[in-house]
C-alpha cells in the first residue's frame, strides 16, 4: 500500500470518527413527558341478532330427529343416527329430507322390484316433503304447507312447528305440537368453503 492509500483510508476513518456521538446519550432525545393513559376502548356492541325469516334461509343438516316421551326421554324416530337436510329459501320455498342411516339396498337394485320387507324398511325408513312456509316472530311458529311428501297423508296439510331454538348460521330447533317430537338442525357450511 503506498502513503497516499493509507493517508485516504486514515483522513476517511477519522472523519468517520467525527461523526460518531462522544458519548453513548448524545442522539438520544430527551424522554418524552408522560401522556395520560385513554379510556379503554368500549366493547363493540353484539350485531343484534336476525329476524327469524332471515335466519332461517339457507341449508341444514339433521343433527336429530326424535319422538319425546311423557317423561321427557327422547326416542329416535329414524335410528341413532339420522341423516337428512333442510332447505329454506328467502322467497318462502322449503325442502326436508330424512332417511335413517344404514337402511339395506334392494336386491334387485331396482327400486321397483323391491320385495315387500324391503318396501316396507324403505317407507318406515326415510320421510320428505316439500312445498311453502311461512314464520311468526311473535309466536315463534314455522308454518309448513306441504305440497308434496313420500307420505301420501302429509300432502295438502298444513304442518306447524314451534321454533325452540334459531340462531343464524348456526343451529335452528323445533318441535311438533301435535306429537311432542322434537328436531335440531345445524347449518352446513357453503360448498367449497
Amino acid at each position: 500500500m503506498n502513503r497516499r492509500s493509507t493517508f485516504g483510508v486514515v483522513a476517511m476513518a477519522a472523519a468517520f470518527a467525527l461523526m460518531l456521538p462522544l458519548s453513548g446519550h448524545a442522539q438520544q432525545p430527551a424522554p418524552a413527558a408522560p401522556q395520560p393513559k385513554a379510556p379503554p376502548a368500549a366493547a363493540t356492541p353484539a350485531a343484534p341478532p336476525k329476524p327469524m325469516k332471515e335466519a332461517i334461509v339457507g341449508s341444514w343438516s339433521l343433527l336429530i330427529d326424535d319422538a319425546v316421551k311423557a317423561d321427557g326421554t327422547h326416542a329416535p324416530n329414524f335410528g341413532p343416527n339420522p341423516i337428512g337436510m333442510a332447505m329454506f329459501t328467502a322467497d318462502g320455498h322449503f325442502s326436508v329430507a330424512i332417511t335413517r342411516a344404514g337402511r339395506p339396498k334392494f336386491a334387485s337394485n331396482n327400486r321397483s322390484t323391491g320385495t315387500a320387507d324391503e318396501n316396507k324398511a324403505m317407507v318406515a325408513g326415510g320421510n320428505a316433503f316439500f312445498g311453502t312456509y311461512t314464520l311468526n316472530e311473535a309466536d315463534k311458529t314455522l308454518t309448513m304447507r306441504v305440497e308434496g311428501s313420500t307420505y301420501p297423508n302429509l300432502e295438502g296439510t298444513t304442518q306447524k312447528r314451534t321454533i325452540t331454538s334459531l340462531t343464524a348460521g348456526d343451529e335452528l330447533t323445533w318441535s311438533n305440537p301435535a306429537t311432542k317430537g322434537e328436531v335440531a338442525w345445524k347449518a352446513m357450511k357453503p360448498v367449497g368453503s
